[in-house]
């Protein structure tokens, strides 16, 4: 009985090293935690521990086991949830200086490249050059900006 105990041991730490690895959203790591608990169980009670060392064991083992998971899935949550950060995309929020004024198209000096540009807003008053600005969208190789705001510009 002690090896089927182990080898649930083994099975379990698999199961949670297999989480570690795969899309699986907790499954696995919530079976391999079960399996894990209900290994050392076995092994203890077979080994000829008693019920109350059977019990302590498992229920150690199960809230390390959760409080373990519980910051692995929250530490992978944050990292999902981060802000775009290269390519074009990470271009939106960023200030720029206009280096050529709109006809029909400005140039835009953004993170070290120049790159074309429209006002984002038809109304707006025309951009002239060493207006700041800020990125709304981007449109191919095309930056949709308007004028940045005072508070914008603040370090």
């Amino acid at each position: 009985m002690v090896t089927v105990g182990i080898a649930l041991l083994v099975l379990g730490a698999g199961l949670l090293v297999a989480e570690a690895h795969l899309p699986t959203y907790g499954a696995l790591g919530l079976v391999g935690l079960g399996v894990f608990v209900a290994g050392s169980a076995v092994a203890i009670d077979a080994a000829g521990g008693g019920v109350v060392l059977v019990v302590s064991v498992a229920v150690m083992l199960f809230l390390l086991g959760a409080v373990l998971l519980r910051y692995a899935g929250a530490q992978a949550l944050l990292a999902t949830r981060g802000r775009v950060r290269t390519g074009a995309e990470g271009l939106v929020g960023r200030i720029g200086v206009v280096r050529a004024a709109p006809a029909p198209l400005a140039q835009v000096f953004v993170d070290g490249a120049l790159w074309r540009a429209r006002p984002c807003m038809d109304g707006e008053e025309s951009l002239r050059e060493g207006d700041a600005v800020v990125v709304e969208r981007v449109h191919g190789l095309t930056l949709s900006v308007r004028r940045a705001e005072e508070w914008e510009l603040e370090p």
